[in-house]
């Protein structure tokens, strides 16, 4: 074999057994998975306020060493939603009751210059799109689902900042509004609470149809108050849930 066919295989053998290029290393990818999945549990409270995490026992259940499961713990803990003692353990965060209200003004704020957008650029097939969000909600509540209410609830806000062409506003909004999501969690098993939002939903996307900016950007703001209004309930009825604001 002459030397050139020589070099030719071994670069070629060097490329199918070397890493690809561009692919993330195995572990920042277990890393990343492990981040999404267990901040998806604390953000939707399915890991409660207060509750033990063990690293090992999640290296165990995803198969992996406890490095990529620590890189995860300790991304999370710097978002606030876990706190990591070193000679006591680690505990999933409680909510910090006084920063509810700035992340809500704050999204009030940026929500309802979305609403107003998306009344000026709606087109039809958009408006269809959010009013069958909406219907979605009522099958989730008619059902009882409050899982599938949430994610309804998001994709309304969401596809609202689509349509007003700004959806990096709601990427804010999501780094924003992590304690609030928690907070809300609580919330919706109060009775009637869902159909509230339902109709809190109704006046925004009559707006947005009917192109009247500044009715749907005052519809989000009253829809959002309610989250200020009801922080004093909610806390009462869970206090084991929330930070001292000592």
């Amino acid at each position: 074999m002459s030397a050139r066919s020589t070099k030719k295989t071994e670069a070629s053998a060097s490329t199918m057994t070397g890493p690809r290029r561009g692919r993330p290393p195995l572990r920042a990818t277990a890393s990343s998975r492990i981040y999404s999945e267990l901040r998806s549990e604390l953000v939707t409270m399915r890991r409660r306020p207060g509750e033990a995490v063990s690293e090992s026992e999640i290296a165990l259940s995803y198969g992996v060493s406890r490095t990529p499961v620590r890189e995860a713990i300790l991304k999370l803990s710097d978002e606030g939603l876990l706190d990591v003692f070193p000679q006591s353990g680690i505990f999933v965060s409680r909510i910090p009751l006084a920063a509810l209200p700035e992340a809500i003004i704050i999204r009030k704020a940026l929500e309802e210059t979305t609403a107003r957008l998306a009344a000026e650029r709606a087109t039809t097939s958009q408006v269809l799109q959010l009013r069958s969000i909406v219907e979605r909600q009522r099958e989730a509540d008619a059902a009882g689902d409050r899982v599938a209410f949430h994610q309804a609830d998001e994709l309304f806000h969401a596809t609202i900042a689509d349509v007003a062409r700004h959806p990096g506003i709601w990427t804010l909004i999501l780094h924003v509004k992590v304690h609030v999501d928690r907070y809300r969690q609580l919330t919706l098993p109060v009775t009637g609470r869902m159909t509230q939002v339902i109709a809190e939903h109704e006046p925004i996307l009559a707006a947005i149809e009917a192109r009247d900016p500044q009715r749907a950007g005052i519809a989000m703001e009253r829809h959002l108050d309610r989250l200020l209004r009801d922080i004093s309930e909610t806390q009462h009825t869970n206090p084991e849930f929330f930070a001292s604001t000592e």
